[in-house]
């Protein structure tokens, strides 16, 4: 098959291309690189003329406030628009997202429809914020999200932008459209699964595929100090709960001095973040999750201890009985007990270590989620 890959917040496309391509097919990789982050791509969308440049980015901001017109968003459609005559002659292709091109509404919907019209098989993936996800948040039923701060304090709206938008007019028209028109919807864990299902949808469960053929493993080693780390995308503090962590990092580096070594960074490119994390033991990723993110699986996959989503529906999914993972609760004492559990049993964050690579190897192994995919797309364009 001949794949084609839309947009890209997290690496996830990117594995699942090198799953496709290990299984003998076909894949292409179209995405703006996500900001800072710079993920890699193909075919490139990204702003390449405003977001740059000091003088530029002022102007650009300068017809915002008076506009509200972004033009990194029209740029993106425009640049999208030109590559529309290499996105054809595919078998398959999925969105990462409903709003994978990152542009206006309108303007997705139009450039979606050039892309469908030589691509009958479609899949839309949730991996992130969507709208139905939202929408289910909404209501309050778990005991806690993504959303917890926001609800806590409606002034935070502006910080929550990226989530919020989902639930106005347009982007719920964009991704009610995408519903009809796509034969699968997928979800990539259990923070999406369990809203899709709670809203009525039914989306085929995947898990995110981790490359464990270029992630190293190296068994953790423990001298006299333990290596925390803490990666700080400034965009998503609050939303992941970072101050949580922070204040738990104050109390441990009090009660522990010179038998820690915390290691904090803020908004550096994804091939930056993963080596800089090579030497710690523990990674510390967010506190409102079920299930882990990307950024979460492929540090296991290093064999790291990961303060994250691990509920226990995410537990009792995978049939677990120890501990592959650190659930990370919004609880400054919590944190603090479970860091200083660690801290004290240095056996257990190598134990941990080994079994986080084992799951990984087991449950999200590129090559066999790249095979369920397939079987997903095909199953879903000939029923």
């Amino acid at each position: 098959m001949k794949i084609l890959l839309l947009g890209e917040y997290s690496r996830l496309h990117n594995s699942l291309k090198e799953g496709l391509v290990a299984l003998g097919h076909e894949a292409i990789t179209v995405a703006s690189g996500d900001d800072f982050k710079k993920y890699p791509t193909d075919y490139s969308f990204h702003s390449a003329f405003f977001s740059p440049f000091w003088l530029i980015r002022k102007a650009k901001n300068l017809v915002f406030k008076i506009t509200t017109i972004d033009l990194e968003k029209i740029e993106r459609a425009v640049r999208f628009y030109f590559l529309l005559p290499k996105l054809k002659d595919f078998h398959h292709v999925q969105l990462i997202n409903s709003d994978a091109i990152e542009t206006y509404p309108f303007l997705t919907r139009f450039l979606y429809k050039k892309v469908f019209q030589n691509i009958e098989s479609r899949s839309l993936l949730v991996c992130g914020d969507e709208t139905p996800v939202i929408d289910y948040l909404f209501k309050k039923e778990m005991k806690y999200s993504v959303l917890t701060p926001y609800f806590n304090d409606n002034s935070l709206a502006k910080q929550f932008h990226f989530p919020l938008k989902y639930r106005t007019k347009s982007y719920r028209k964009t991704f009610d459209w995408l519903h009809n028109n796509c034969n699968s919807l997928i979800a990539s864990d259990l923070d999406y699964k369990i809203p899709l299902e709670a809203m009525n949808y039914k989306p085929h469960f995947i898990p995110n595929p981790i490359n464990t053929n270029i992630i190293e493993f190296k068994e953790l080693e423990i001298n006299t100090t333990v290596v925390i780390f803490l990666g700080i995308n400034r965009g998503s503090y609050i939303k992941k709960g970072i101050s949580f962590f922070e204040k738990a990092l104050t109390l441990i580096k009090e009660k522990y001095n010179s038998k820690v070594e915390i290691i904090i960074t803020e908004n550096v490119p994804y091939n930056q973040y993963i080596s800089l994390y090579n030497k710690a033991h523990i990674l510390l990723d967010q506190v409102y999750a079920y299930d882990q993110g990307y950024n979460a699986l492929e540090a296991m996959a290093k064999g790291k201890v990961v303060f994250t989503g691990a509920e226990n529906e995410f537990t009792k999914h995978y049939n677990l009985t120890d501990r592959v993972v650190v659930n990370a609760s919004p609880d400054v004492d919590s944190l603090v007990n479970e860091l200083s559990y660690l801290i004290e049993n240095p056996v257990e964050i190598i134990a941990i270590g080994k079994r986080a690579r084992a799951f990984i190897e087991k449950e999200h192994h590129y090559t066999k989620i790249a095979e369920k995919y397939l079987e997903t797309w095909k199953k879903e364009s000939f029923d």
